[in-house]
């Protein structure tokens, strides 16, 4: 069949080159007569590819020295627990902005912690838009604002982020991390599961402000404990090795690439190609609001679910894959994250374009 072009939420498509260079080194990294995967996380071979891997994020996304990176396992759901258990004392409070399926998750477990506050939520408008958030809405002694940066299954974005003056910002920024520009000296937290832009399934990354080390509760799991995670270089436990291993890999090609800014420019072009067929389309309708609309997650419908699902199995036997909405709300969604190269945005226009010709 040959490579297809992958609309996948997550797990999603992969650099090309990327990929070629893990199949190079696959049984063999270097002249160190073993593959990645074999390598003992405590040796000096790999400590190289661990500490390179560090090096390149904090080069791609300008992380300053007072801020630890950590590379942890568990994924992103993992961090929703993380999260509380570093930062929310037992009789503290959190904000938390419920703007999409995986905000309110986020906040579901919080509450497991503490006294979690929801200052604005768009739900029951079914996730179509970011709440207006102001400094009113706000607790100044709250121990943190969480927020989602990118809403993957409804297809929502920030426009910009809250002020929040002393209270650190705690953001999930796993569907459009390394995909826009952000200032992370704005947050206390963000972390991002990885497969999305960062790499393959596997491991979640948390950027944390330093002087938040060291605040755990006692009964936090040693593997969920930021600072001791920060002394033993994200190895209290064996860390997912390979996956770093590919991550290193992604974020080399996002530096090759010119960097954060220069695929946010192409982001933004292949988001208006899909975006403004859609706006013309006499089948297709963009189901979220056009002032919050994501770059990565474009979600739409024909208006029939049978249509919906026609079009989707035809995408697939025209090589564009995983178009089906989230099990949730159903309908259609081209995740189109970094590694989707503009040309595969250009044939799934075109596809719709002979589809709908013959059903209007």
């Amino acid at each position: 069949m040959g490579r297809v072009y992958n609309f996948a939420a997550g797990p999603a498509t992969l650099p090309l080159p990327v990929l070629e260079k893990a199949k190079d080194e696959f049984l063999e990294y270097g002249s160190t007569g073993m593959s990645v995967m074999e390598m003992s996380h405590r040796s000096k071979m790999y400590l190289e590819i661990y500490q390179q891997t560090e090096a390149v994020f904090r080069s791609v996304m300008d992380i300053p020295e007072d801020y630890a990176v950590l590379f942890l396992a568990g994924g992103a759901t993992g961090q929703f627990a993380a999260i509380p258990m570093n930062l929310l004392p037992e009789d503290g409070i959190a904000d938390y902005v419920d703007s999409g399926n995986f905000a309110h998750g986020a906040a579901v477990e919080a509450k497991k912690y503490g006294n979690v506050h929801i200052i604005a939520s768009s739900r029951e408008d079914n996730y179509v838009h970011i709440p207006v958030i102001d400094a009113s809405m706000l607790d100044a002694d709250a121990a943190y604002l969480h927020i989602t940066t990118n809403n993957t299954i409804f297809g929502t974005r920030y426009l910009s982020l809250p002020e929040t003056g002393n209270v650190p910002l705690v953001a999930d920024a796993s569907s459009n991390i390394l995909s826009e520009s952000y200032d992370i000296r704005k947050f206390g937290v963000m972390y991002a599961g990885a497969q999305k832009n960062i790499g393959p399934a596997g491991m979640a990354v948390v950027i944390v402000r330093k002087d938040l080390l060291g605040h755990a509760r006692n009964s936090t799991p040693k593997i969920f404990d930021w600072a001791k995670q920060a002394e033993a270089d994200s190895m209290v436990n064996t860390p997912s090795t390979y996956t770093i291993y590919l991550a290193g890999l992604c974020l080399e090609w996002v530096k090759a690439q010119g960097g954060i800014a220069a695929l946010e420019k192409v982001n933004i072009e292949k988001a208006a190609l899909l975006y403004d067929f859609i706006d013309n389309s006499k089948l297709f309708k963009g189901t979220a609001d056009k002032a919050y609309r994501s770059r990565m997650n474009v979600t739409f419908v024909t208006g029939d679910p049978e249509t919906d699902n026609d079009f989707v199995k035809a995408a697939a036997n025209a090589g564009l894959l995983n178009l089906k909405g989230h099990r949730l709300v159903g309908g259609i969604r081209a995740s189109i994250y970094n590694a989707m190269p503009i040309e595969g945005v250009k044939k799934l226009v075109d596809f719709m374009k002979e589809y709908e010709a013959k059903h209007v």
